[in-house]
């Protein structure tokens, strides 16, 4: 049996780097000119596949959950930085665009975005189709993890603002979803077989060296993310500025791929291995849950600092609407998980969605045959993810679709969480 200390120190190990570097975000965005992506975008690269080494050599000594929630906070450290500017800056219709965006490239690109790689390489393997990705019993925490702040979202939605006492309960939520999985168990020692090399090396490694590799993987990269895509950010504006791209669309759009992008390269680097496409998707699931809880936390409290007092942000009907529309699709996705699968057809209608929208995001509403559909079609997306959303919820209530993951959290919760007193002979 591993002693508590060996515990704590494994913890640790996974834990240092984020506390460090989370107090990054809050440095405001720089300036750069478009040339800075020639040099910013192989660093980014770097830094992605670092952290990808050290969460999966990580999720065999702490749970892969909480490895994975981990290594979410240094891939999203950019997106903080980013919504920390608008916040501070009081931009409101900016920070939602930001946020909703982010989050909904995650869920439309990212998510199918895994079953496309997985399937491309398992038909290459083994000449047929991927039909399904399969989750671990495991996943079930990450899939009611994202249901629980997508309930009080709703709530948020439904009142019009985000307020700091928002703020404390998305914290809450947070720290017990983290607190869930610090109590899952590691991954079995057989899995180590199905690393790469670099990662099985550092596993067995003895355990101080394999500590340091870890620790040093995760705060290598994540520094590197923070200080390169920040730049690229900025030179993707003033090529966006050159171009012609609406500023509102860059914001919701280009900023977010870009501020996201090393945790797409890591997760679609897990996605081609096939036999980790769940654990690149609980990735992307992770993250779903940082953004729906501590990043929006974070905004009404900058706010509050700015102003010089505690405000609420307001949100007005066109920030509903994107609001609406990003927590539809998120449960539209959670829907789709909550049978611990993922199939070919449910990541089709991921991506179709979310890029029916993205498609008409560009052009500006008002009169004509495309100004009506600019003018519309964001509601229209919106009502499909409800009516789907309505449509599933009544089918699992016919027994049509099972809803497996609470299930198996249910059962998680007794094994590992509410453990049974020993019995004392």
């Amino acid at each position: 049996m591993k002693s508590s200390s060996d515990e704590r120190s494994r913890t640790r190990t996974v834990a240092l780097p984020v506390f460090a570097l989370v107090l990054l975000a809050a440095i405001p965005l720089k300036e750069a000119g478009p040339l800075t992506a020639l040099w910013a975008t192989p660093a980014i690269l770097l830094a992605a596949m670092l952290i990808a080494w050290a969460a999966e050599s990580a999720q065999f000594f702490v749970a892969q959950g909480f490895a994975l929630a981990i290594l979410a906070w240094l891939q999203t450290l950019p997106e903080f930085a980013v919504e920390f500017v608008f916040a501070w800056k009081q931009q409101v219709p900016l920070l939602v665009a930001n946020l909703t965006g982010a989050l909904r490239l995650l869920t439309g690109l990212g998510w199918p975005g895994i079953y496309f790689i997985a399937a491309f390489f398992h038909r290459r393997a083994h000449g047929k189709p991927l039909r399904r990705i399969r989750l671990e019993d495991a996943h079930c925490v990450e899939v009611v993890g994202l249901l629980v702040p997508l309930i009080y979202v709703s709530f948020v939605w439904w009142k019009r603002s985000l307020t700091l006492i928002d703020a404390g309960v998305l914290i809450l939520i947070y720290a017990a979803y983290l607190w869930v999985l610090r109590k899952m168990p590691p991954e079995e020692a057989e899995k180590i077989e199905d690393l790469d090399r670099i990662s099985r090396a550092i596993v067995r490694s003895p355990r101080r060296l394999r500590n340091t590799l870890i620790v040093g993987l995760f705060a290598a990269g994540g520094l590197l993310i923070y200080f390169t895509a920040e730049p690229f950010l900025a030179g993707l504006l003033a090529v966006s500025t050159v171009v012609g791209i609406p500023y509102f669309v860059f914001v919701q759009w280009v900023a977010p791929f870009v501020s996201e992008f090393p945790e797409k390269v890591s997760a679609f680097y897990w996605a081609q291995t096939v036999i980790r496409a769940p654990m690149a998707l609980m990735n992307m699931v992770s993250s779903n849950i940082n953004q729906w809880t501590v990043l929006a936390a974070m905004l009404p409290i900058v706010y509050s600092i700015s102003v010089g007092a505690p405000a609420a942000i307001p949100l007005d009907d066109r920030q509903q609407l994107e609001l609406l529309m990003t927590l539809a699709q998120s449960a539209v996705g959670m829907i789709f998980l909550i049978n611990m699968e993922l199939a070919w057809w449910e990541a089709a209608a991921l991506f179709s969605l979310w890029g029916i929208q993205f498609a008409f995001s560009p052009l500006p509403p008002g009169p004509g045959f495309w100004g009506y559909l600019a003018t519309h079609m964001h509601w229209w997306v919106t009502v499909a993810y409800l009516v789907w959303v309505g449509l599933a919820l009544i089918r699992m209530a016919m027994g049509r679709r099972q809803p497996h993951a609470i299930r198996l959290f249910l059962l998680m919760w007794r094994q590992h969480v509410r453990k049974p007193p020993a019995v004392v002979h």
